[in-house]
């Protein structure tokens, strides 16, 4: 374990002393952040770090169009949304150009939180009915209403009673000839949770999903499966919540959400981090029906949802998106990332197998010869590599996954280095 500087000990008893001893932060020796620049993190020893984790700023930390854009309208206006003004109405138009008909109108809020709250309300009113159905492991908010559905983090909130659960399916490692009856299975899980909420009285709202599965640890899913379980929610007379947060805006490779990948087209798409690359921006994409009906019984309005400020910053990260082809460079690279990782999962025990899609990966982390998930290991491994200067996560209900998910402007240098790196502290982090 690294040791915090005299400084860096002061600043976290103070942050401790005002900001609770809960509040959660990174690694076990917690990193103290002063600047960044692209991929590139500064601590406060001068000590530069790559980000091989972090979506918020999605096409780069700092990106000089991304502040070119805020420094000019902050110096311009700023202020709440019930005023008009150019840059909300153009980020809108940007926006829904991209998503699938029959989507064609957004709604903006502040968070990913309030994006999926917002949805859940719109669904409820829409269907006239109340149940959720989610993962068996899944985040999608922590308001209230979110925590009570939420099955992937600690929560005083009990699960809802209007909340069914559904174990995603996952097919990596599975021999084709076994999907049909792994997706036959899955999907009679959703008519079952269905037909729970139905016979309890409460009905079927919504299903919400992390169109990537992130959460659950980067989950492939069979063909034909979110397709089906969307089917079965609207024959229900519900509709399908696609929670875009952490898949959006390119991340999965190739394509500009994640939901494109399985051939649907969700009722509402619900966006946060990416979209204001560091500014508070999120929002609901939908149908103008959905959206017409429920404004007419709800005034809903948000006050910094989609001010010119976090407009702007969208606005800039569609450019970027575009101008540097994101797109498909999250899938070139991608795909040779994800080959360099299962060639170091071959040279390495302990590593059951390599996963994700674009510039998000996965290794599951286990005990060798039991298949047993080793959480202790992939936790030490995600503090080593911190500790040899690069930034990465893990995720899943096992907690015995890598997440590695960095900036979209990510080169292959810096991936070279993000394989080397992992190579190197793999070696020197056995399992045990």
């Amino acid at each position: 374990m690294m040791k915090l500087s005299p400084t860096d000990a002061a600043l976290f008893a103070r942050r401790q002393a005002v900001m609770g001893t809960a509040s959660p932060l990174f690694y076990d020796t917690p990193l103290h952040a002063v600047s960044a620049q692209g991929v590139w993190l500064t601590d406060s020893a001068g000590r530069r770090y790559l980000d091989a984790y972090n979506n918020v700023p999605h096409v780069g930390h700092c990106h000089p169009r991304v502040v070119q854009a805020i420094t000019d309208q902050i110096a311009r206006l700023n202020i709440h949304t019930r005023y008009l003004t150019e840059p909300v109405v153009a980020y809108a138009e940007r926006l829904v150009a991209t998503v699938d008909a029959p989507l064609n109108v957004v709604q903006f809020c502040c968070t990913g939180t309030e994006a999926n709250e917002l949805a859940l309300r719109m669904a409820r009113f829409g269907s006239g009915q109340h149940g959720v159905i989610v993962s068996d492991f899944s985040y999608h908010g922590n308001s209230s209403t979110l925590a009570a559905l939420t099955t992937g983090l600690p929560a005083p909130e009990a699960l809802a009673p209007w909340v069914r659960t559904i174990r995603i399916p996952d097919v990596t490692g599975r021999p084709a000839s076994e999907h049909p009856a792994i997706l036959a299975e899955a999907l009679r899980a959703v008519s079952d949770a269905v037909a729970s909420l139905q016979e309890a009285g409460y009905g079927v709202a919504a299903l919400l999903l992390d169109t990537v599965f992130s959460t659950e640890g980067l989950r492939a899913v069979p063909e034909g499966y979110l397709a089906g379980a969307v089917a079965r929610i609207r024959d229900a007379g519900g509709f399908f919540i696609g929670d875009e947060v952490q898949p959006g805006f390119g991340r999965t490779g190739g394509v500009m959400w994640g939901y494109q990948r399985h051939g649907i087209v969700p009722d509402f798409v619900t966006l946060g981090k990416p979209m204001g690359n560091g500014l508070p921006v999120a929002g609901v994409i939908t149908r103008r029906d959905l959206l017409e009906s429920f404004g007419k019984a709800a005034l809903y309005f948000n006050t910094f949802g989609g001010n010119p400020v976090s407009a702007v910053a969208g606005l800039a990260v569609m450019d970027v998106l575009r101008d540097e082809d994101l797109l498909a460079h999250a899938q070139r690279l991608g795909a040779c990332v994800k080959d360099e990782l299962g060639t170091l999962a071959t040279r390495h025990d302990g590593i059951q197998d390599v996963r994700g899609c674009g510039l998000f990966f996965g290794l599951t982390f286990v005990h060798p010869g039991t298949g047993i998930p080793d959480a202790a290991r992939t936790r030490r491994v995600v503090n080593a590599m911190r500790e040899h200067g690069v930034l990465i996560s893990r995720i899943g209900p096992d907690d015995n996954v890598l997440k590695i998910r960095p900036p979209m402007v990510i080169q292959e240098d810096e991936a070279a280095l993000l394989i080397a790196t992992l190579d190197t502290v793999l070696a020197r982090v056995p399992h045990q």
